[in-house]
């Protein structure tokens, strides 16, 4: 049984009542014994964090080859850590959350003279100080408000208190990007800028400075797949658009780097437990520390769950695990790193829903779209008629990946230069099976379109009926589920082996010529090998949660049954057919260069050329009658011909970028950059046409400017942007209901977007900040044109200047949070809106604009247990994140449509969690 609404009202009252003022007592800093022997600064500062249990946070360069003094006797945190930089570069800023950052020193600011006796210090407060490392490479450190360029940044708390449960829920708080969150897991849609791409197309998904996946938005494969969020990550930071092309591969609009937490001089460990309204159970853990010279961690999560949409079987299920072990020596570090992930999670599609007259989504009698599924155990396993025998379909596999990566990572410094070297290599298998739905219809006009090729099979045929294909039992329209609808959809099968090989290799120095330099000459390669395998069936559905099956059965006037038009609900076996080996290799050289050319003005360049090459095969398809089902649903089945078409194609492009940075303030910056660069067809444009010739790379061109202000009241970070992309390929598959396959349509446009982005924090109250991101764009098309036959009449289509789809022109994310009794309990409220959105280039499909609350809370109760709840869609917004590309996107047939299917956020849920530091 799902929570009622009051007991969501009641949540929000109880979390409101918090904002109000209340007494909070106010101390000085306890003081408390330490005794730290001599030793490096870093494991010092590591184990002073741990013994105090606050954050800590400095780069690992800025404290190499610093020896920390010993430390003893009593000190408050602050005291002991001024006590251990006495005599260095650097200095430590005491944050009003309690958290400690460690910086060096600004040029103009003497360094700090020595340790001080002080319960009387002066506290100093400021903004969290973020050292970002994504998207750069430099020998010093650079602070978030000394970017020249937008960045994001998540620390462990901020993600352990938002709680995601996949990629693109730790990504909504991100502006600028519009993230569709509502597929599950894993599968979710990312636009950057106005970038007209879907999946992960146009950002990069790291993990720890190296890609999760070469392409992070190839074909059936999206990164997020391959990677899962669980407590072995430290942080997350995410650079939108700037110098990504530079440093990464497909990545015009952005890279999203995930850092996992590191071991210290002394053992740490953590255990969390999770449980939900919807079944989960999982368990999370980590556990690091020394042995020996070595710092050694392991970790990892399992879990189980039905899921918020319950398909009436087990839905997601597995987990992974994770060990490190790292070496610090004189002159550098070296770890390796190694993951297992084998994992199962259920692939959300479209559901039904409908319009009122106001223009709100709304549910349609017999479905509920924040929880309802049409998979269900009718549709969990099917057997397909292929060529080659039969093929069984697992609806319960969802999106599995079964994944082994190994990563190690070399940081050596000699005489005047750095060496990084990153290389990564996964081995992994993804099975991708899903029911896509295609468009509700009335169940007597489903029946009418059967009745011509009835005719032409059963001469003496008066009607054809529609049955339950389990039973027999005739299916009579609204009788049985409420609305009298009926679906097609497609019993999807993919199956993706990989094997991808990078490496990074940069070599760093500074040097000083009319100016500081920071210099970074890099090079990247990528070798992946992929195997794409997919298999469809159709099949006609009931409109309900765990929809039923249904077979359409010819009947002469006096009512005999003369044969059936389906064989167990499938209308036709081999819809689809794909059946590729392909292989691409990638070398990029790249060079970069933060010029200081005075004391508060840099200037920072980029450029990288990359090369691409690409091979293998694939399998020719035919149209053929299998002459195995006694029903006509496999006389038309897609199947391979055992003729490869070879693949053996090349691109390449230079890419440059060109950014400025203006230091007002050691916490006040302007800067603006302008970036050239595109996208270079991959093996995703090949995996069923090698020969195709309409293939080009996509030209980019991205303008941006920006404010940032760090401060103890505010932290701001605001930008304008611009977005030119050319070349555009714009390809749908629309499904035809008279052949039960797909039609493909593929067109060219130009489109140009333009923006601002602002995100930040105040902090009115020592005990209350509020926490925002909001994004304002216009995204177009500034060309598209193009000729189609319609009933054989060329006809002429112009949608320059509409809207591109699916991205909203306004949304907003608005946090408010309150940290009470000392910080043991904060609580925070959600509010997130998207403005109205168009399923298609024609903007005649609306999807409405939709507001979402939620709500957090976290309770310590000792310093070593801590309670979080997390609350989600508290009043079950209906809020519609895409149509159904199905049925176009050009141009879509669902325009005007009383019932569609599109795919809504998940209803209202909530979790529990329990974590043990010890």
């Amino acid at each position: 049984m799902r929570p009622q609404a009051h007991v969501a009202r009641g949540w929000i009252l109880a979390l409101a009542l918090g904002l109000c003022p209340l007494p909070v007592a106010s101390a000085e800093p306890a003081q408390r014994s330490f005794t730290l022997p001599a030793q490096s600064l870093e494991r010092s500062l590591r184990e002073l964090a741990r013994q105090c249990q606050v954050d800590i946070l400095f780069a690992t360069g800025d404290v190499r080859n610093i020896t920390a003094p010993a430390l003893s006797g009593s000190f408050t945190p602050e005291q002991a850590v001024e006590a251990l930089l006495a005599g260095t570069n650097l200095r430590a800023a005491f944050t009003s959350s309690g958290s400690i950052s460690v910086r060096p020193v600004a040029a103009a600011e003497p360094a700090p003279p020595g340790p001080r006796a002080r319960p009387d210090l002066p506290r100093t407060t400021v903004a969290p100080e973020e050292i970002v490392v994504t998207s750069r490479a430099g020998t010093e450190t650079r602070r978030k408000v000394e970017a020249s360029y937008a960045i994001t940044t998540l620390s462990e708390e901020q993600l352990r208190m938002r709680g995601p449960t996949s990629v693109p829920d730790a990504l909504k708080s991100v502006p600028g990007f519009w993230v569709e969150a509502s597929g599950g897991e894993a599968s979710a849609n990312i636009r950057a800028r106005g970038i007209p791409l879907e999946g992960y197309s146009t950002v990069a998904l790291y993990e720890n400075g190296l890609p999760v996946q070469h392409d992070s938005g190839m074909s059936y494969l999206n990164a997020d797949q391959s990677f899962r969020l669980d407590e072995t990550i430290e942080r997350l930071e995410v650079v939108r658009g700037g110098p990504s092309s530079i440093f990464a591969a497909y990545a015009p609009g952005g890279t999203i780097n995930f850092i996992p937490r590191r071991a210290s001089d002394h053992v740490e460990s953590l255990a969390k437990f999770t449980i939900s309204d919807y079944g989960q159970r999982r368990v999370d853990g980590w556990l690091g520390g020394p042995v020996g010279d070595w710092r050694v961690s392991a970790g990892g999560f399992f879990r189980e769950d039905h899921g918020v949409r319950d398909p009436g079987f087990r839905a997601d299920h597995g987990g992974q695990f994770r060990a490190t072990v790292a070496r610090e020596f004189e002159r550098g570090r070296v770890e390796l790193d190694v993951k297992r992930l084998d994992d199962v999670v259920d692939f959300y599609l479209g559901v039904p829903v409908r319009l009122d007259e106001h223009g709100d989504a709304k549910s349609i009698p017999g479905f509920n779209p924040n929880y309802g599924t049409l998979a269900g155990p009718d549709t969990k396993n099917r057997v397909f008629r292929t060529r080659t025998g039969p093929y069984d379909f697992d609806l319960t596999e969802g999106t599995h990946v079964a994944l082994t990566q190994a990563t190690l990572k070399l940081d050596y410094s000699f005489d005047d230069w750095r060496l990084e070297n990153g290389a990564r290599y996964r081995d992994s298998n993804t099975v991708r099976n899903g029911l896509f739905p295609v468009t509700p219809m009335i169940s007597r006009d489903r029946v009418a379109s059967f009745l011509p090729a009835a005719k032409a099979l059963f001469p003496t045929v008066d009607h054809v009926v529609l049955r339950y294909a389990d039973t027999a039992q005739p299916y009579n329209g609204g009788i049985q589920n409420g609305n009298g609808l009926v679906i097609d959809a497609m019993l999807r099968a993919v199956v993706v082996p990989e094997h991808e090989f990078v490496d990074d290799l940069r070599l760093l120095r500074k040097l000083s010529l009319a100016g500081d330099h920071d210099i970074a000459m890099g090079v990247y390669f990528a070798n992946v090998e992929e195997r794409f395998q997919r298999v469809s069936a159709s099949g006609l559905l009931e409109v309900r949660p765990q929809a039923r099956m249904l077979d359409a059965v010819a009947v002469d006037a006096a009512g005999r049954v003369l044969g059936a038009m389906t064989e167990n609900g499938i209308t036709r076996y081999g819809s689809e057919y794909a059946n590729s080996r392909t292989g691409s290799n990638t070398i990029a050289a790249y060079v970069s260069d933060e010029w200081k050319i005075a004391p508060r003005l840099r200037l920072d360049m980029g450029v990288r050329f990359e090369h691409v090459a690409m091979h293998g095969s694939a399998e020719r398809t035919a149209t053929i009658n299998l002459r195995q089902s006694p029903t006509a649903a496999d006389d038309t089945a897609i199947s391979g011909t055992g003729i490869f078409d070879p693949l053996d194609r090349n691109f390449d492009h230079t890419s440059w970028t060109l950014g400025t940075s203006w230091q007002l303030t050691p916490d006040t910056a302007l800067f603006a950059r302008y970036t050239g660069t595109s996208r270079l067809p991959s093996l995703n444009d090949f995996l069923t046409n090698p020969s195709r010739t309409d293939m080009r790379k996509q030209t980019i061109h991205l303008a941006e400017a920006g404010w940032n202000l760090s401060s103890s009241m505010v932290s701001l970070y605001a930008t304008g942007f611009y977005t030119a992309y050319d070349s555009f390929t714009f390809g749908e598959l629309v499904f035809n209901p008279a052949t039960n396959g797909y039609d493909s349509h593929s067109n060219y446009a130009d489109t140009r977007s333009y923006g601002v982005e602002l995100e930040g924090t105040v902090r009115p109250l020592s005990w209350l900040e509020v926490n925002f991101a909001l994004t304002w764009q216009r995204s177009a098309f500034r060309s598209f044109r193009f000729i189609e036959s319609v009933n054989g009449v060329p006809t002429q289509r112009d949608y320059t200047g509409n809207r591109l789809i699916r991205a909203p022109a306004s949304s907003a994310r608005i946090t408010p949070g309150v940290n009470l009794f000392d910080g043991r309990v904060r609580a925070e409220v959600d509010v997130e809106h998207y403005g109205k959105r168009f399923a298609d280039a024609a903007n005649t499909q609306t999807l409405p604009a939709y507001t979402v609350f939620g709500a957090k809370l976290r309770l310590d109760v000792s310093d070593a247990i801590s309670v979080y709840v997390y609350g989600e869609n508290l009043f079950n917004e209906i809020g519609l994140t895409e149509g159904n590309p199905r049925t176009g996107q050009i141009s879509s047939n669902d325009a005007g449509a009383q019932v569609f299917i599109a795919r809504p956020i998940v209803g209202r849920n909530f979790r529990l969690a329990a974590m043990y530091k010890f």
